[in-house]
């Protein structure tokens, strides 16, 4: 009787740890604004993605970039965040020049990988007399909220575009909603600054009737002041199809490249879980493109050289890479001819 009720009791531990080990363990991703790109990135990752790596993520708004990276450092819980790359390289540059809070903050930092171009909107009153982002000099510019991407990268830009930085007395730090609010009311702000991929839910939801308050400012790569611009940034397109309320054609643009990033994690249990992420983030890459935000359909599933002082996180950058080896078709083999072979081109 013993030896039954002991068999029973090992039956339900087996279950019991069976159902534990199927349970998915809650982890969470810091992104952007409710309304930009990289919430809706984050929401495909723990739909398409998480599931199949025994994660429950929880999609986690943010002031941006430079909050994430604060956050993936001291947030319980927070395993990955998405960040810009001229926030993450203003980091290491900090870091570099001795700054012993950031070199705290970014050095253990790793890299998931890339993902796609953000494209950077400079938005001005309809009957401004401003119509590329060249002429802002001396406006009042919204840059976006503290710690958020969008204010490094509008800063930034600002400095190389004109040689110095953007006055105090003309910047402000407000969301993109309050922002165009006071653009187009007490015109208090000349130029609102957003950040986001292409379609931007923020105009993209936009009535036709926007087209009366606010335009778009060209990006010219031509201008002599663009150019320390485009070392840092990327030329793109913002597309009239994105924005038919505000567009009635194609428009040069300005872009900055987003990453997914982790931590070094040494724990077995968190290596172990990342990696599996990793393989399902590559299994599942044909469905992020087909079913995910439109972005994805400019992600390559790659992962290129990095600048000096980037990394990417080994177990996640193995896992990749065996993966997308299983998915690269083997080169077909060469059958040379007699000539190329007497000639040593036969490789």
């Amino acid at each position: 009787m013993h030896s039954l009720t002991r068999w029973i009791a090992a039956a339900i531990g087996l279950c019991t740890g069976a159902a534990l080990a199927q349970v998915p363990v809650p982890y969470k991703i810091v992104t952007a604004s409710e309304r930009g790109t990289y919430i809706q990135i984050g929401r495909d990752l723990a739909k398409f993605v998480a599931p199949e790596a025994g994660i429950d993520l929880e999609v986690l708004p943010s002031a941006g970039s430079a909050e994430n990276v604060q956050r993936l450092r001291r947030e319980p819980g927070v395993k990955f965040a998405l960040v810009q790359s001229d926030v993450y390289q203003a980091f290491l540059d900090q870091a570099s020049s001795g700054n012993a809070d950031a070199r705290e903050m970014i050095l253990p930092l790793r890299l998931i990988m890339p993902l796609y171009n953000e494209e950077i909107y400079f938005i001005a009153r309809a009957d401004a007399p401003l119509e590329y982002v060249h002429d802002i000099k001396d406006a009042k510019i919204n840059v976006g909220p503290l710690l958020s991407g969008t204010a490094m990268a509008a800063t930034t830009l600002y400095r190389q575009l004109f040689g110095a930085p953007l006055a105090d007395a003309n910047a402000s730090f407000l969301t993109n909603e309050e922002a165009l609010v006071k653009l187009t009311g007490d015109k208090s702000v000349d130029v609102v600054v957003v950040v986001a991929g292409q379609p931007a839910k923020l105009l993209a939801d936009m009535k036709p009737e926007a087209r009366q308050l606010i335009k778009l400012l060209k990006f010219d790569p031509a201008q002599p002041a663009s150019q320390a611009a485009l070392k840092t940034y990327f030329a793109a397109t913002v597309r009239a199809a994105s924005y038919p309320n505000l567009l009635s054609a194609d428009i040069d643009a300005i872009a900055v490249k987003a990453f997914l990033v982790t931590y070094d994690y040494n724990l077995g249990s968190t290596v172990g879980r990342l990696g599996r992420f990793a393989r399902s983030l590559c299994n599942n890459f044909e469905r992020l493109q087909a079913q995910g935000h439109p972005k994805w359909r400019e992600v390559k599933l790659e992962l290129p050289e990095l600048s000096r002082g980037w990394s990417y996180y080994p177990p996640m950058w193995r896992e990749m890479k065996a993966c997308i080896a299983q998915k690269t078709p083997p080169r077909p083999v060469k059958v040379c001819t007699q000539q190329e072979r007497i000639l040593g081109l036969c490789k």
